[in-house]
């Protein structure tokens, strides 16, 4: 999504660009409920109206239900004017009676109020049914409402070290009079009402942009200071950035050649240690051996939905099943690299068992000369009973991820 909305922003500055991006990500994540909203004012059902209509619906029902400083006149007529740009004066009579009736219907008397099965929260929230189901039978209604609540949530900006420390970062904004506050478990600071391109210190590299969990995952993998690690799947490449502050050197692997320029990009501006970019596929090594290894492996990322509500509606159940093959065949080529007494850190911004625990389980039971070997010193609140690191979205007050620190001993 945020490749396709940089490139329809063109030309956007300011407030227009801010309110284009809600538009797009609010959509995204309310689509369920917009499309509940609206099915009621379609004579023929909304499944009947063309794809391009259909946007044009959910857009104009979006700022009618959640943008109040958008004046119900003003979303209903701008709407009529896309949908006449876009598919002429019947479309645009269309797109007026269907707007006109849902806004004098009103959200309040259409929305429900019970929430106690699946199929209710999966709609009220925009979600799939499957997954919703799956959660529910996992975390429970409750636990599953908070999380589902959290993706609806607009992500916050956190920012971590990139060439400057914690403090020193923290110091520019104060000298500017930037409001930040501590992220959660100390993973960060988080920013308020700023684009990271206009805070001080980023042209020189000062910090990156990073979620908390993903902070966190470094500091599980506490990988020796003398070590050099290979990144298997490095790119965007904020996890080698991290690391290359307290390793010797990191080696960053990328299989994608469109993600390579960004990975580049990233480290140019913000690395601060050695850090060698190699386009390799992770299940191909570019390495003999390597005694730290951090596979941060593809994945459903079903943790990450918040920042990127577009990806709750690609996912599904053969699609789990495909990651999970590719992730285990992934873990067996990077743990041949690791020589006894190396390191192996598998993680995910994942919150499927079969991607997570259950794939270490069955990687452990192919492979007893690994074991699990926790850092110490992480908060146990982090931790599952196993050990992995084990992060949840309406727990924790960041994204979702998981992490399994593998010691190799014989």
């Amino acid at each position: 999504m945020d490749a396709a909305l940089e490139l329809s922003m063109k030309g956007l500055e300011g407030a227009d660009r801010r309110l284009a991006h809600e538009l797009a990500a609010g959509v995204l994540r309310r689509q369920t409920e917009l499309d509940s909203r609206l099915e009621r004012h379609v004579p023929r059902g909304l499944g009947s109206v063309p794809p391009l209509i259909r946007g044009v619906l959910r857009l104009g029902v979006y700022q009618l239900d959640q943008l109040d400083r958008v004046p119900p006149h003003a979303a209903v007529s701008t709407s009529v004017d896309l949908a006449r740009e876009v598919a002429g004066a019947k479309a645009a009579g269309f797109v007026n009676a269907v707007l006109r009736r849902a806004g004098e219907a009103g959200k309040s008397e259409e929305t429900p109020s019970a929430l106690s099965a699946s199929s209710d929260l999966s709609t009220r929230y925009s979600h799939p049914d499957w997954l919703v189901a799956r959660w529910v039978a996992r975390f429970g209604s409750e636990d599953t409402e908070a999380l589902l609540a959290w993706n609806n949530r607009r992500p916050v900006l956190v920012v971590q070290p990139g060439r400057e420390s914690e403090a020193e970062i923290g110091n520019r904004f104060e000298e500017n009079r930037i409001e930040f506050e501590s992220a959660p478990f100390g993973a960060g600071l988080i920013v308020t009402g700023r684009s990271p391109v206009n805070l001080p210190g980023y042209a020189v590299g000062s910090f990156i942009v990073q979620d908390p969990a993903q902070a966190l995952v470094v500091r599980f993998a506490d990988f020796p200071t003398d070590a050099m690690v290979y990144d298997a799947c490095a790119a965007p490449g904020g996890k080698t950035i991290s690391m290359g502050r307290s390793v010797r050197s990191v080696i960053a692997g990328e299989a994608r050649p469109s993600r390579l320029p960004r990975l580049a990009e990233n480290l140019a501006r913000a690395g601060s240690g050695p850090a060698f970019i190699v386009a390799a596929d992770a299940s191909r090594p570019p390495l003999k051996r390597c005694a730290a290894v951090l596979l941060d492996a593809p994945c459903l990322g079903t943790g990450t939905f918040a920042r990127h509500p577009d990806a709750r509606w690609k996912v599904n159940l053969e699609a789990l099943e495909r990651l999970r093959r590719r992730q285990a065949d992934l873990l067996a080529a990077c743990a041949a690299l690791v020589p006894p007494g190396g390191l192996l850190v598998y993680s995910t911004c994942s919150l499927e068992p079969e991607e997570n625990a259950e794939q270490i389980d069955r990687f452990l039971a192919r492979s007893p000369e690994f074991r699990r070997e926790p850092p110490a010193g992480l908060t146990s609140e982090l931790l599952s009973d196993k050990g992995d690191l084990e992060l949840l979205p309406q727990r924790h007050g960041m994204d979702g991820a998981f992490a399994a620190r593998l010691r190799r001993i014989a």
